[in-house]
């Protein structure tokens, strides 16, 4: 039988994996966003709710579960001490380094070893809650997706938005660069409304 608790990362990480790869399967991103549709299409085709509107309640949302979700699986108590404890020993080692003390350093290296493998499990703890927000985000995405405003329609208040220095734009057009404007301004809300939930659980940044 597996070993969930020792072999969960290594599981996590390649659902993520996954997951990730069926971003780029049409078929799968249709039924997904289709199923997710029935859910929140209303809001916009009965309610009205601008589809601008509707990206900064779920990017709230996922910033929501995502704080929720990363509190609850990940232990911040120790990952903020062995940081603590990755930074002295850096300190410690670059000191050996530069005054040539070689038997500090070879002291130093055999507890580099440890330190390092700390460094690994707290890494390797964060890809569970990685699959977990993966899991509820991509059929969000895939909905947006569904019902992005398509490329070249006029902007109105239910496909638009007025953003600074670019005026009114369609979210399905490009912001900047190569970055349409609905993933800029989901990043924007998202960041911001995880930082003030995050503040609010008193959980550090991953």
């Amino acid at each position: 039988m597996v070993d969930l608790k020792k072999h969960g990362p290594t599981i996590a990480l390649l659902f993520t994996m996954l997951v990730m790869l069926s971003y780029g399967i049409e078929w799968i991103r249709v039924t997904v966003g289709s199923a997710r549709d029935v859910l929140l299409g209303p809001f916009i085709d009965t309610l009205g709710v601008p589809f601008f509107v509707m990206i900064l309640i779920l990017s709230g949302m996922t910033g929501l579960y995502s704080s929720l979700v990363q509190k609850y699986t990940i232990d911040y108590e120790k990952m903020q001490e062995t940081q603590a404890k990755m930074r002295v020993f850096q300190k410690e080692f670059r000191e050996a380094q530069l005054s040539g003390d070689e038997k500090r350093v070879k002291k130093l290296q055999g507890k580099q070893e440890r330190m390092m493998q700390d460094q690994l499990d707290i890494s390797r703890q964060q890809f569970t809650p990685m699959a977990i927000i993966l899991v509820l985000s991509v059929p969000i995405f895939f909905w947006l997706l569904l019902r992005l405003p398509a490329v070249g329609a006029p902007t109105t208040i239910a496909s638009g938005i007025v953003m600074p220095f670019l005026g009114a734009v369609t979210l399905s057009g490009v912001a900047f660069w190569i970055v349409p404007a609905w993933i800029l301004w989901y990043m924007i809300c998202s960041l911001t409304i995880s930082q003030v939930i995050r503040k609010s659980l008193n959980i550090g940044g991953l």
